[in-house]
């Protein structure tokens, strides 16, 4: 599994920070994962998400 910060996220996927950060708040969000504080996302699965996504 390959985990990339909200930055890292941003630069590969085009979508702002801002916008990740409110997407990985939601529950049922299936990209993020916490280190302690931190929100890291799971490359794979945010492909996944945006290779279905109509809309962000």
């Amino acid at each position: 599994m390959i985990l990339l910060t909200i930055a890292e996220a941003s630069a590969l996927s085009g979508i702002g920070t801002t916008r990740l950060h409110e997407m990985a708040r939601d529950p049922r969000c299936p990209f993020v994962v916490y280190n302690g504080t931190k929100k890291m996302i799971k490359r794979r699965k945010l492909e996944a998400y945006l290779e279905n996504a109509t809309a962000i």
